[in-house]
C-alpha cells in the first residue's frame, strides 16, 4: 500500500533523525560545566525532544504547570519563528502536548517573529502577551490573545498591538492588590500599569533607570553599562519581587535583582544560571507548584540544536533562607517526579517523558502521535501499576500497513509485558481501539511505548490504556 506524502509541518519537526539520540545527548552536554557533577544515567531535559523550543513561561493552573514556548524551526540560522506552543504536566516530567493554539496568523497585523511571550490568568480568562512584527510599521509590538482555556483557542484581543515601541520580550505580573504590571524591553526596560480588562493601560509606558547599581555592571560595552539584556520575568516572593533576567548577550547567562515594589527601586543580586549550554541565549521563567520551586531555562541540547534551534528543560531548586536564589546549572536529569502516573485511566498518546523518532500533529480537536517508524519509542515515567496490569488499550489509526505497540519496562528494550497488533484502519484519521494482554506489569515502572513493523510510516496512536488485573 502506498504511503501519502506526510511531510512535516507547523505541527511537528523531525529534529535530524540522522543524529542518533545518546549521541547527541552526550555531545549537547559535555559543554556543561564540571562544577554542576555527574547526573543520572537517565535523561528528562530537555523536556520536549520531537520539536525545538525555546522562551519558557510557566504558568500554575488547576493542579497542572502549562507551559507556555516558542518554537524554532528546524535547520534555522536565525530566529525564525511562526508559532507557540502549549504543553503541560501534573508530575513534571510527563508533559502532554496541545499543540500550537497561538500563531502569526492569529494576529492579522503581524508579519513576522513570534518571539517570547507570557501567558497570565485573571477573571476565568487566559492572556497571552507575545511580541510580533507589526507589517505597518516594521517595528516590534506586543500584542495580547485571549481564551477561556489555558491551551486555546487564542485569538486577537485588540486587533491591533497593544503597546509599540520597537522592544520585545513582555512578562506580566498581577499584585496582590490586584494591580497588573506590563514588563518588556531590549536594549530598555519598560513598564506599564495594565488595567483590569488586562488588554488596555493606564498612562504612559514607563523606562525603568537601569543603573549598575540595579542590575550589575557590564564591561566592554559603553552602550550597555548594566547587565540587563532581555527577557525579564517578574515575581513576587514573601514579600520581596524578583526580577530575572537574561543578561549580557553574547553567551547569555540569568542574573536577577530585587525590589521592595514592583517598580523598584531594584538591587542586583547575582547570577542564577552562568553561561553554559549550546545556545547563546537563555531566558528564565520561575514557578512554585505542589511545595516545590522550578527553574525552566532553554539550552541547545537537542541533536541539531544551537543559538537558533534551542530547547527548553527545567530544575527543581530552593531558596537560601534569606531568599536569594542560588546558582543553578544544566543537568540532563531534569526535576524528579512528583508522583505517579495512573495507567488506569485514559491517557493521552503525546503525553511523554522522552520520545525518540516520533511527532505530534492535530487530530479530532487535540492531538495524536505519528510520524512513527520502525524501532521509534514513548517512554512514559513513573507509571503506578500496582498489583498488576492485565490488558492494554489504545486508539489507533492507519493509513499503511500497520504495525505493532511492544509494551517495554525499563528500557526500550526492556522486559516485554505485551504486544499489541495495529492493522490498516484505511486512513490516518481513521481510528480504532486495540486490547492485547498484559503479563508482568506491576509497581511502579518506567513505561515504553517501542513501536515495530515494516518500512515507512506505521500508524498514529491517539490514546491510551491498562486495565487492572483482578482478583
Amino acid at each position: 500500500m502506498t504511503i501519502p506524502d506526510r511531510r512535516p509541518s507547523a505541527g511537528g519537526t523531525r529534529l535530524g533523525r540522522a543524529l542518533a539520540w545518546t549521541l547527541g545527548l552526550l555531545l549537547a552536554f559535555a559543554v556543561v560545566p564540571a562544577a554542576v557533577g555527574p547526573t543520572p544515567a537517565r535523561a528528562d531535559n530537555p523536556i520536549v525532544q520531537h520539536v525545538y523550543t525555546a522562551d519558557p513561561a510557566p504558568l500554575v493552573h488547576d493542579g497542572r504547570v502549562y507551559l507556555y514556548t516558542g518554537h524554532d524551526e528546524d535547520g534555522s540560522t536565525y530566529f525564525t519563528m511562526k508559532d507557540w506552543r502549549v504543553w503541560s504536566s501534573a508530575d513534571m516530567v510527563n508533559w502532554t502536548d496541545h499543540g500550537s493554539p497561538l500563531s502569526l496568523a492569529t494576529f492579522s497585523w503581524a508579519s513576522a517573529d513570534a518571539w517570547a511571550g507570557q501567558a497570565v490568568q485573571r477573571g476565568g480568562r487566559f492572556y497571552w502577551y507575545v511580541p510580533v512584527k507589526n507589517r505597518a510599521t516594521g517595528r516590534m509590538a506586543i500584542g495580547v490573545a485571549v481564551s477561556d482555556s489555558p491551551t486555546g483557542p487564542f485569538r486577537d484581543a485588540l486587533g491591533h498591538p497593544l503597546v509599540e515601541n520597537g522592544e520585545i520580550d513582555p512578562t506580566v505580573f498581577i499584585d496582590d492588590d490586584g494591580q497588573a504590571y506590563l514588563y518588556w524591553g531590549n536594549p530598555n526596560l519598560w513598564y506599564v500599569k495594565l488595567n483590569a480588562d488586562m488588554t488596555s493601560y493606564s498612562g504612559s509606558p514607563t523606562r525603568i533607570p537601569l543603573t549598575t547599581a540595579g542590575f550589575g555592571t557590564r564591561t566592554g560595552d559603553p552602550n550597555r553599562p548594566t547587565l540587563y539584556e532581555e527577557g525579564p520575568w517578574v515575581y513576587k516572593r514573601n514579600g520581596l519581587y524578583y526580577l530575572v533576567f537574561a543578561a549580557k548577550c553574547c553567551s547569555e547567562f540569568i542574573a536577577y535583582s530585587t525590589a521592595p515594589g514592583p517598580t523598584g527601586p531594584w538591587t542586583y543580586r547575582g547570577t542564577v544560571m552562568p553561561t553554559q549550554g549550546g545556545s547563546f541565549t537563555n531566558h528564565p521563567g520561575i514557578v512554585d507548584f505542589k511545595g516545590n520551586s522550578y527553574f525552566f531555562y532553554h539550552n541547545g541540547a537537542l541533536p541539531g540544536g544551537g543559538g537558533f534551534t534551542r530547547s527548553v528543560a527545567v530544575e527543581r531548586f530552593s531558596y537560601n533562607a534569606d531568599g536569594t536564589i542560588p546558582t543553578i546549572g544544566m543537568t540532563n536529569a531534569g526535576a524528579p517526579q512528583i508522583g505517579t502516573l495512573d495507567p488506569y485511566v485514559r491517557q493521552e498518546a503525546e503525553t511523554i517523558a522522552w520520545g525518540s523518532g516520533i511527532e505530534t500533529e492535530p487530530a479530532g480537536g487535540g492531538m495524536d502521535v505519528g510520524w512513527i517508524d520502525n524501532g521509534d519509542y514513548i517512554k512514559v515515567k513513573g507509571v503506578a501499576f500496582g498489583p498488576g496490569a492485565s490488558s492494554f488499550t489504545a486508539r489507533v489509526a492507519s493509513g499503511s500497513g500497520g504495525g505493532t505497540v511492544e509494551l517495554r519496562l525499563g528500557s526500550p528494550n526492556g522486559t516485554l509485558v505485551g504486544r499489541c497488533g495495529v492493522p490498516p484502519t484505511g486512513g490516518w484519521q481513521t481510528w480504532t481501539s486495540v486490547t492485547c494482554p498484559v503479563s508482568g506489569a506491576t509497581g511502579t515502572q518506567d513505561l515504553y511505548l517501542r513501536f515495530t513493523g515494516g518500512s515507512g510510516y506505521l500508524f498514529n496512536v491517539d490514546w491510551w490504556r491498562f486495565a487492572p488485573a483482578t482478583s
